[in-house]
């Protein structure tokens, strides 16, 4: 939508799909301070360098196996798994709740609700981790599916999730919008044929929405219910 890029607001058009899936970390949740701390308690556990919480920004959103194997040299998946498994040690007791709903989120979700929107999420989490940060924090009854990676479905990209996401949900992708905070969130949607809105408040920058192609962008929680309505 290159009216979109050139204006880095899609707000050009009025949105009219009945279901919005959201993606977690980054775009419902600010969940950096637990996925970080973690991360380090991986790094020191198996005799890596521990690296600052500012160089490990980018370790919030993707997959976790491809993010370990990219950015910390891991050859073998078994290596990748042990590293994983040291990870989920830490994040499953304690940093799954190091996290906090970004303002105005509550109030956008119950908003689409009122506009009788179906909302779900779709984010490469584990679902079981999920359901416990949504229900931790009171929002998981806004949404019909909360679906993520679980260990025997191998869904370990944004698209799987997505795909899987709407089967439950019965949906026709054209009345599907996806809501996500960085590029993998709108290459996964895409990769679908489902139109993508990129929100500035995560952890994804404007450049980063253009260069993927975000059909629209928004600033706040607000913005994107102005969007549907």
């Amino acid at each position: 939508n290159t009216k979109a890029k050139e204006k880095g607001l899609g707000t050009m058009k009025k949105w009219q799909q009945n279901i919005v899936l959201f993606d977690l970390d980054g775009t419902l949740t600010d969940s950096a301070e637990g996925i970080i701390r973690s991360v380090q308690h991986m790094q020191e556990k198996t005799g890596r360098e521990v690296w600052e919480a500012e160089k490990l920004g980018f370790i919030v959103g993707p997959p976790l196996r491809d993010s370990f194997r990219e950015a910390f040299g891991m050859k073998t998946e078994e290596e990748i798994d042990n590293a994983v498994a040291v990870f989920r040690e830490r994040y499953f007791s304690v940093g799954l709740f190091e996290n906090a709903v970004y303002p105005g989120v509550k109030e956008m979700l119950e908003e689409l609700k009122k506009m009788g929107k179906r909302l779900a999420v779709a984010t490469s989490k584990h679902e079981s981790t999920a359901v416990r940060i949504l229900t931790h924090f009171g929002l998981a009854d806004y949404f019909e599916v909360i679906g993520g990676d679980a260990p025997e479905a191998n869904r370990d990209n944004k698209t799987k999730v997505v795909a899987y996401v709407l089967e439950r949900m019965n949906a026709e992708k054209s009345d599907v919008a996806m809501v996500g905070d960085r590029k993998y969130d709108i290459e996964g949607a895409h990769a679908l044929g489902v139109e993508a809105i990129g929100v500035l408040y995560g952890y994804g920058s404007r450049e980063e929405f253009a260069a993927c192609g975000a059909d629209a962008v928004v600033e706040t929680p607000a913005e994107l219910v102005e969007l549907f309505r």
